[in-house]
């Protein structure tokens, strides 16, 4: 039997993934978008797994999110111009870097065991799987891209 809802969601993946990198800077929004598409293809949830999933997921992504811009915008900002720093500044940039660091293995941690309530193991570890997967799958479109040239 068909399940035309797996297909649909490889169409819209392979569709919009197109739309994407059509543009010169795809916005988080819509790698977002993307990477939903992807996840719910690749673990197929039930309805209820879903429901109790995403929204776990989602606030995840948010701090992720929210890490990454932290760090971009108050460490390697500041790195750039690393000759005109003292060797105290670097120091204490390295010690943000290493406490962020740590924030972010604490959210990471406390992610696997709300998830852990809401899915099985396997599909666990298989989101992590999926994710790695979404990224060499946009790594891969943005290569092809960049092979093909404008158009």
């Amino acid at each position: 039997m068909i399940n035309y809802k797996n297909i649909a969601i490889v169409i819209f993946l392979l569709f919009s993934t197109t739309l994407i990198f059509g543009q010169r800077k795809p916005d988080r929004s819509k790698i977002r978008t993307l990477k939903i598409a992807y996840i719910s293809e690749q673990l197929d949830f039930t309805s209820k797994e879903a429901e109790a999933f995403w929204p776990i997921y989602n606030s995840y992504q948010d701090k992720m999110d929210t890490f990454r811009d932290r760090e971009r915008n108050q460490i390697y900002a500041k790195v750039k111009d690393m000759d005109s720093r003292t060797e105290k500044e670097v120091n204490a940039l390295l010690d943000d870097l290493i406490a962020l660091e740590d924030e972010k293995n604490m959210v990471s941690n406390q992610f696997l065991k709300d998830i852990r309530k809401v899915i099985s193991a396997k599909k666990t570890f298989l989101l992590l799987k999926s994710e790695n997967g979404f990224k060499r799958h946009l790594l891969q479109q943005y290569r092809q891209k960049k092979r093909d040239g404008p158009q």
